[in-house]
């Protein structure tokens, strides 16, 4: 097995790959939110994480993993296994893997005894711990200051292999640390810089077809700016990132790729800073001293939960209602029985009514509505699942659209909560 030499030149670190380490973490109790965290620390330094993977509590599968996906990349950054049960074998699996003996680390023993007495323990420290002083030849041990078990960097034919805690608490400062020092002095300087343009009303082929001429252009820049779309529910995010030495460089060449793109896809785009459509609407009603009041059928209070999870929104929010049943509908928003049975409750002449009654009623700015049939039944051929009427209104404008969106309910609640909420910003940017 290689090992650095004393004169070796440090390898540049570039590229990485994070092993989550947990069986529990392979059930669907529980989310890997370490990657995340990891992911934006090595970013923000300029480290390219090109591979993520989970594996449950199995040394020889830890083995597999860690072989097939070492000689990929520069870093690989390990989380969680480093704990005082037989189920922890992140450090058996690594020291195996680069043949490396273990041995205790009496200092690393002797802090967790103290540990042990400190927090009041009646019983002497569980000979289990000692586990976690267990040290691969020639690492580095990474003091955790907010748990028992310690960080270790290794290093082997220039590459660095980084063993954290598994619990955020610990992990999170240990890391940080780290990127403010150690990793951040081996990285390559060039930091990685990344836009987030968030696109309503249309589909993903449609703007990628669109984007070409763009992505071309960009590619042959030097340095170049990578892009990639994804389809989201209710909208498409363009991911713009590139690097660069020099961040305020860097910087204005992606402000300039976001201009591009807004000139090409215009009032579609309606996030470039990575806000959700909930606060890019409050942000306008602000600017504009305007007020909403909200009446939902289908959407069972969706709009208005989302409207109120940006804070300050009771600037803006004045009223709503869920009118489920066509009777509430009369009541409550005086949509005409009549109108009703006519054309159904999913309708633009409802949505309509329900949105002037709204705004009426509350007295505000802006009246919206949305009445719709989200499933699982409830569907007519002319009408079918996924059928949702949305309408806007105000003292100068009214919108109103129906729509048909695929999907299961939930799905289908959140894709008229998004309609809803954009063609109030399309109407407060006209």
């Amino acid at each position: 097995m290689a090992r650095v030499s004393a004169d070796a030149q440090p390898r540049v670190l570039s590229t990485a790959a994070i092993i989550a380490v947990g069986t529990e973490l392979l059930t669907p109790t529980r989310l890997d939110t370490n990657s995340l965290f990891i992911t934006e620390q090595l970013n923000t330094i300029g480290i390219d994480v090109l591979a993520k993977a989970v594996v449950g509590d199995d040394r020889d599968e830890l083995l597999r993993m860690f072989n097939a996906i070492r000689p990929r990349v520069d870093l690989v950054v390990f989380s969680g296994g480093l704990g005082p049960t037989e189920d922890d074998v992140t450090r058996e699996a690594v020291a195996a893997a680069l043949g490396r003996p273990l041995s205790e680390d009496q200092s690393i023993t002797e802090r967790l005894r103290a540990r042990f007495a400190a927090r009041g323990f009646t019983t002497a420290m569980p000979e289990s711990n000692r586990r976690q002083a267990m040290v691969p030849a020639g690492a580095t041990v990474v003091e955790n200051h907010r748990g028992s078990a310690p960080g270790l960097w290794l290093e082997d034919g220039g590459q660095v292999v980084l063993l954290l805690p598994g619990p955020p608490r610990e992990l999170r400062p240990m890391l940080t640390g780290l990127a403010d020092g150690p990793l951040r002095a081996r990285a390559s300087g060039a930091v990685l810089l990344r836009r987030v343009m968030k696109i309503a009303g249309r589909i993903e082929s449609q703007t990628d077809e669109e984007l070409q001429p763009l992505y071309r252009e960009w590619s042959q820049m030097d340095p170049s700016i990578g892009a990639t779309i994804l389809a989201q529910l209710g909208q498409i995010e363009l991911h713009l990132f590139t690097r660069d030495r020099d961040a305020e460089n860097g910087a204005a060449r992606l402000d300039t790729a976001v201009a591009r793109a807004i000139a090409l896809l215009g009032e579609d785009v309606f996030s470039t800073d990575g806000h959700p459509l909930e606060q890019v609407v409050g942000d306008l009603l602000v600017e504009r001293g305007l007020t909403i009041a909200v009446a939902e059928s289908c959407t069972g209070g969706l709009i208005t939960s989302r409207l109120t999870d940006i804070a300050g929104s009771s600037r803006y929010v004045q009223q709503a209602v869920v009118t489920y049943s066509n009777e509430a509908k009369t009541a409550l928003l005086g949509v005409p029985a009549e109108m009703i049975a006519e054309h159904g409750a999913v309708s633009e002449n409802v949505a309509l009514a329900m949105a002037d009654g709204i705004r009426s009623r509350a007295a505000v700015a802006v009246g919206l509505a949305v009445t719709g049939i989200a499933g699982p039944s409830g569907g007519t051929p002319q009408k079918p699942v996924g059928t949702v009427a949305v309408a806007a209104v105000t003292a100068r404008a009214t919108r109103s659209r129906v729509f048909r969106f695929s999907g299961e309910r939930e799905q289908v609640k959140f894709q008229a909560s998004q309609a809803a909420l954009d063609m109030v910003r399309r109407m407060l940017i006209a």
